[in-house]
């Protein structure tokens, strides 16, 4: 009996790895990356008041009026460059979080991270604390998201040594229950105008975007994505089985314990820059893992380009739909993944 085969015993429902040639997985990275470089121009140019191409790119090199390089510069970018970075990281978090879970359904928030987030920046509105810094909201949500991390993994740590991602997933599911009655209790006492802040919060919107939010992302995301994306071999490894894995080599102990914190700590940041937004990590690495391929080697960069290119388009419809008010994008999010997800469950059905 060789290394595998107690492994797929234990394991009956791992989910097989199947991989494009190189050249396809190039071409289709391609054509994604195409598809998020074309939202990030639209929803530069495309708003209440529209900017033609020529002039995007005068308002970028200096050339067009002063009140072209503001809306260019000072608004539209640093909203559609935060849209880009939030949409990939979820996208890319969701990606791990299944690839852990072998649950192609499982999601971002599954740890119990929005609900954290959402305490801290519920507390902070209803205190009235937001209307002393626009940094105040922000830093409580990730405050709050820290600590649901904190607590999810001292349940599991309770449990023993083995990081159970069983035992992960029904604390994250007590402490977001835990934290969704804070939040109830919390809005009970808030005043009117704290409360629809409040709501409009956890519904998700990057109308607070500004380049130095950017700029704290980035400084996040980039390394926390190149150590998920360097994951990538042994999340297929570890789809076929634990055991299997750390037969081949894989410290498969430290790579869930790694892969679940870093990927946890940038849906924090994400959350608190831009609110819940649902969806995107639930669908994109599902839609992406039916359409091309489950291998991580191509998922997670697909899942991070198409992310991006997801939250920019629905950001842009969020700014235009209903001009000069302005929808929140978890509600966008929200209306295009519900009908999807159906799909999508259909045809894991059939």
């Amino acid at each position: 009996m060789n290394a595998a085969t107690p492994a797929r015993a234990a394991a009956p429902g791992a989910a097989r790895t199947r991989a494009l040639r190189p050249r396809s997985a190039a071409a289709a990275l391609a054509l994604l990356a195409s598809l998020a470089v074309v939202a990030l121009v639209a929803a530069v140019a495309v708003g209440a008041a529209g900017i033609p191409l020529r002039e995007v790119i005068a308002a970028l090199t200096g050339g067009a009026d002063d009140t072209t390089r503001a809306i260019v510069r000072d608004l539209r970018l640093p909203r559609a460059l935060l849209a880009a970075m939030t949409g990939g990281a979820l996208a890319l978090a969701g990606a791990v979080f299944q690839a852990l879970l072998r649950n192609p359904l499982a999601e971002p928030y599954v740890l119990g991270v929005s609900g954290g987030a959402a305490v801290g920046a519920v507390a902070a509105i209803v205190l009235g604390l937001a209307a002393l810094s626009p940094w105040i909201v922000p830093l409580a949500a990730l405050a709050g998201a820290l600590a649901a991390i904190a607590i999810v993994f001292r349940i599991a740590a309770a449990t023993g040594r083995v990081l159970d991602t069983r035992v992960l997933l029904l604390a994250g599911v007590i402490v977001g229950a835990f934290f969704n009655a804070l939040i109830l209790l919390l809005l009970t006492f808030a005043e009117a105008e704290s409360f629809r802040s409040a709501v409009f919060w956890m519904m998700g919107s990057l109308s607070g975007a500004s380049w130095s939010a950017v700029a704290l992302l980035g400084v996040y995301m980039l390394p926390a994505g190149v150590l998920l994306l360097g994951l990538a071999r042994p999340l297929n490894l570890l789809a076929v089985g634990e055991e299997t894995a750390l037969h081949l080599g894989v410290r498969v102990e430290r790579v869930k314990l790694v892969a679940y914190f870093v990927a946890s700590l940038l849906v924090a940041a994400s959350v608190a820059a831009c609110g819940v937004i649902g969806f995107i990590g639930l669908i994109i690495p599902h839609a992406l893992r039916l359409a091309w391929s489950s291998d991580h080697r191509f998922l997670l960069p697909a899942s991070l380009l198409a992310g991006a290119a997801f939250l920019l388009v629905a950001d842009t419809a969020a700014r235009t739909l209903a001009a000069p008010a302005e929808l929140p994008v978890g509600v966008i999010t929200a209306l295009i993944g519900v009908p999807v997800f159906v799909v999508l469950l259909a045809r894991r059905r059939v």
